[in-house]
């Protein structure tokens, strides 16, 4: 009777031998589905997405830089990676807070390819990272202002890190099978990685965080950006493996494919480790060349109208936009300004790598007036402030020194034209002010309002007189005399001076 039970048993026990890639995969989707429906990954993604929509609107004034905007889909991210973490974890040690773990001994998964299968369950939320990385990036690269080229290493580097940080609970929760391992390393690590704690210097070290952007006011040409993005992508890449054979062999996996799988993830993430800590400190060629793009660039110039404007080749689509510029303040201007050929010219100063704000000094050569790589928002009056000194005081060097009564013209040539001329007024001076003394940015070396050149200006702008257009214009030559007073100009043009005379003017 035995035998004929154990003959009889025979076929009962071939399922559970077949241990097979499709019960794993059956089990990952599973878990899959319950990681991206749980509390924390749906919080994160939905705080993700309204991120995306509120920032994405509005970033860069609606011209961006493609080389800046792929950073900036990095860092956010992490946040997804944190919740998946703690679901992969938690997935883990299901069993072992539910007390069911030895119910398992009878299911045709060892623990190892229960393992895998939990590893495998957090690739559904990098490929949903992915999508958000991919809307966020093509929004700014369909913005009308969009300029340059983004990288897919850049872009690789969120989707990379949700991969991370899943892995990474699926090892914690297999090495400890503790409940409060994986939020207490969450802590830890939003503290160290999101809310930006840990270390921030530029540096080979630097790069073994999972997201390492640099943002400055200005944006330099892709080729000078010197980033081992790719080599940062394949360190990602071999951490988020390493992290998850880890996990399978913690949890009993000996095979050869297992072994092998280790090795080579953990020799991609070493050798992208390395590679893109030699490729963080510049190469003797990556430092001439922004040697070369700071004091003799290689431009690409265009004719607009009357003038020249000479870009970068990735901004040349841009100077249409700045020829606008010119030609409305060349509109409002008099005498020979009116019609006087300009030569636009983009200068940026990228000899200390991205993220330095150096300053630009003014060009000393006639009707030259310099622009940046920023464009929008505040930077269009600064432009138009710049473009207005050139046209009165012939030089960006000699506009800088304005401190008569030809300010006041230099600032209703700059503001006058634009929709809201107050609003530009308070943007374009450093303090954001509309009253009082201050400074007055540009590209260059800014320039500087009195106290009674800001009342002269703020009441043409405010309630301009009838006919200051053509007040301008008929006495442009005397509006625009070296040591013209601020009350001179007020009376030529309508407008009440000044309650006592500025100090230049003493």
């Amino acid at each position: 009777m035995s035998t004929v039970l154990t003959e009889e048993s025979a076929p009962v026990q071939a399922p559970l031998q077949d241990r097979g890639a499709r019960a794993v995969f059956a089990l990952a989707r599973f878990e899959a589905r319950r990681l991206l429906l749980s509390v924390p990954v749906v919080i994160a993604f939905v705080a993700y997405v309204a991120w995306i929509v509120w920032r994405t609107r509005e970033s860069w004034d609606g011209y961006p830089a493609l080389q800046e905007a792929d950073q900036a889909t990095q860092s956010t991210p992490m946040l997804v990676g944190l919740a998946v973490l703690l679901g992969a974890a938690r997935a883990v040690v299901r069993s072992e807070r539910h007390g069911t773990e030895h119910h398992f001994s009878v299911l045709v998964l060892r623990p190892w390819q229960r393992t895998a299968a939990h590893a495998l369950s957090v690739v559904p939320a990098a490929l949903l990272t992915a999508v958000c990385v991919a809307g966020q990036f093509g929004w700014e690269a369909l913005k009308p202002g969009a300029i340059g080229h983004g990288s897919p290493a850049e872009l690789a580097v969120g989707p990379l890190t949700v991969l991370a940080f899943g892995a990474l609970g699926a090892l914690l929760g297999r090495l400890t099978m503790s409940a409060f391992a994986a939020p207490l390393l969450v802590v830890v690590l939003l503290f160290v990685f999101v809310l930006g704690t840990g270390p921030s210097e530029a540096g080979g070290l630097t790069w073994l965080a999972p997201a390492v952007t640099v943002a400055g006011p200005d944006a330099l040409p892709s080729d000078l950006l010197g980033r081992p993005a790719a080599w940062h992508a394949l360190y990602l890449a071999g951490v988020a493996l390493c992290l998850s054979f880890l996990a399978v062999a913690a949890a009993g996996g000996r095979t050869a494919a297992v072994r092998t799988g280790l090795v080579l993830s953990l020799a991609a993430a070493v050798t992208g480790g390395v590679l893109q800590a030699r490729g963080a400190t510049p190469s003797a060629e990556l430092v001439a060349a922004r040697e070369r793009a700071s004091a003799h660039p290689d431009l690409t110039c265009a004719e607009h109208g009357r003038s020249r404007y000479c870009a970068f080749p990735e901004w040349a689509p841009r100077t249409g936009t700045w020829a606008g510029v010119v030609d409305r303040v060349q509109a409002v201007a008099g005498g020979s300004a009116h019609d006087r050929p300009l030569v636009v010219r983009q200068r940026i100063d990228a000899r200390y790598g991205p993220g330095t704000d150096s300053a630009i000094p003014a060009s000393t050569e006639p009707h030259r007036v310099t622009v940046g790589t920023a464009w929008g928002g505040n930077r269009v009056p600064e432009f138009s402030s710049a473009v207005a000194a050139v046209l009165v005081a012939g030089t960006e060097a000699a506009g800088s020194e304005l401190c008569d009564g030809r300010m006041v013209t230099v600032m209703w040539l700059s503001l006058s034209w634009q929709d809201d001329p107050m609003n530009a007024l308070r943007r374009v001076r450093l303090d954001d002010s509309v009253t009082g003394s201050a400074i007055v940015l540009s590209p260059t070396n800014p320039l500087s309002m009195t106290e009674g050149q800001t009342d002269v200006v703020r009441r043409l702008l405010e309630n301009p007189p009838a006919g200051v257009g053509a007040r301008v214009k008929e006495h442009w030559a005397e509006l625009t005399v070296p040591g013209v007073t601020t009350a001179r100009v007020a009376d030529l043009l309508g407008v009440a001076g000044p309650g006592k005379a500025d100090s230049c003017e003493e």
